[in-house]
């Protein structure tokens, strides 16, 4: 273990405690990741001090519930992770009746029995510090041995573990995928023979951990891991009936797998959670949509992408996913036929898309394409035609070299000339533009209105000729875009 590995605003409230007479581990997760030589997402300090002790000891706390736990407050700190730092009394707690929570706590005198109501031996692992480091550890049930080994177990019989509180399955599964370690068998068996309770759970608390699932390095094994332990058909039984549902030819796998592979190429590239669920989810109404067309021998999925949005609406609703989320994620699987059902793309059709799905997110539809493609069995990520289809998006967003990027416009023209609307205020505008692609400074308010006045008293011809040059310079650039644009994306 490093020096200066645990940040200054735990050692603080450790010594604090200390200080006063009490004692103070960091317990938990935030230990297990400290022994794994993992950054803590979240730390957790328990003591022999009950609150009304500890209230006094900081600045500033707060204390709002039945289980002890009090809120030191780091106002000065920058890391969101450290703002607010969790102390709990050492506890003793009674039986579950709802599944969830303790029917009652009762604070105790013992780290040992604080670590005897943990949930996994590699959660229940106790330590002391001296200047910033680990000086002692409290390891009643081997949980070393299991970080070593790599053995996720439960603290005393997995029955009564996952009897007190069911969501601590999901933590299983959850823990298991973060950190690449395996189940026990005998957690396994208590995990299938109980899954049914992870209905009694709220469904806010499913979520969050499925989040954590979806967001690890291999949510593939995740999911796998739910399916395997039966708890997945309580949680998502869209999914569950996607396994066996074979595809064409053009897919090496069924829509279960492919679904599981396009999720896994998402977390390989890190994207955020919208790309994942969109992953996920978006082919989820193949099994309710495919048919057999006997004239072309194959199956048939069509109308998926729509029912699909609807579908997945529908699930991402029941688990109180935030609405920004849905909408997203809806708006991806709708639309995430569009780069590869259709042979040619026009760029107008790509300008629908855009205005379809909106400019933030049409990257994320290409990104989603490109997850679908991997999932499908091919090894090839960007082959020419999606490398075509990015230059088309890019295109169609680009800012195009128009009139419009001038600091006045037709009104302004006709303000400060008194020339009539007609093609005389157009061929003014175009003789304009013409001056400022060759110098870019002229685009001033003052300078294009006062130029524009001169410009009104030239001859028609004249005006004309100016104004041809300016459309020729126009498309010269534009075509000068649309060639970088290409070069980029090595396409034609």
């Amino acid at each position: 273990m490093k020096d200066n590995v645990i940040p200054k605003e735990i050692v603080s409230i450790v010594e604090t405690l200390e200080k006063a007479g009490f004692e103070a581990f960091l317990v938990g997760g935030c230990t297990r990741d400290i022994l794994l030589g993992r950054t803590p997402k979240d730390w957790d300090i328990t003591t022999n001090a009950t609150p009304e002790q500890i209230i006094p000891l900081f600045p500033k706390t707060f204390y709002e519930n039945s289980y002890g736990t009090v809120g030191v407050v780091n106002e000065n700190c920058e890391d969101e992770k450290l703002k607010i730092v969790e102390v709990t009394p050492y506890r003793l707690e009674s039986s579950y009746t709802d599944r969830r929570h303790p029917d009652e706590v009762k604070f105790s005198k013992s780290i040992d029995d604080d670590l005897k109501r943990r949930d996994f031996t590699i959660n229940a692992i106790a330590v002391t510090l001296s200047k910033g480091a680990i000086k002692d550890i409290v390891d009643l049930f081997d949980g070393l041995k299991d970080i070593k080994d790599k053995v996720i177990k439960s603290v005393g019989n997995p029955s009564d573990r996952f009897n007190e509180d069911a969501l601590r399955m999901m933590r299983a599964v959850r823990l298991a995928t973060e950190t690449g370690f395996t189940i026990n068998n005998e957690t396994e068996m208590a995990i299938s023979s109980l899954s049914a309770h992870i209905k009694e759970i709220s469904i806010e608390r499913i979520r969050d951990e499925f989040t954590r699932i979806l967001m690890s390095a291999n949510p593939k094994a995740g999911i796998e891991l739910l399916d395997k332990l039966n708890l997945l058909k309580y949680i998502l039984p869209e999914l569950v009936i996607a396994k066996g549902v074979e595809q064409n030819q053009a897919h090496s796998y069924d829509v279960w797998e492919h679904l599981l592979r396009t999720l896994q190429h998402s977390a390989d590239k890190e994207w955020p959670l919208e790309i994942r669920l969109s992953a996920l989810f978006h082919d989820i109404s193949k099994p309710e949509t495919r048919r057999f067309s006997r004239e072309t021998n194959q199956f048939t999925f069509y109308g998926h992408e729509v029912v699909g949005s609807r579908v997945t609406k529908k699930i991402l609703e029941r688990m109180k996913f935030p609405v920004k989320t849905i909408e997203k994620v809806v708006k991806m699987i709708r639309w995430h036929m569009f780069f590869s059902d259709t042979e040619e793309i026009t760029l107008s059709a790509v300008r629908r898309m855009i205005a379809n799905v909106g400019q933030d997110n049409i990257w994320d539809l290409m990104n989603i394409r490109i997850c679908d493609r991997v999932g499908t069995g091919r090894p090839k990520e960007n082959p020419y035609r999606l490398r075509k289809y990015q230059s088309m998006v890019e295109e169609a967003l680009r800012d195009p070299v128009s009139v419009g990027m001038l600091k006045i416009d037709g009104k302004d023209i006709m303000n400060v000339t008194h020339v009539t609307a007609g093609p005389k205020v157009g061929q003014i505008l175009n003789a304009l533009m013409e001056e400022v692609l060759e110098d870019p400074k002229l685009n001033t308010e003052e300078y294009l209105k006062g130029r524009a006045i001169e410009l009104s008293k030239m001859s028609d011809s004249e005006l004309i000729q100016l104004a041809e040059k300016g459309k020729a310079k126009k498309e010269e650039l534009e075509q000068e875009n649309i060639e970088e644009i290409h070069r980029k994306y090595h396409v034609s």
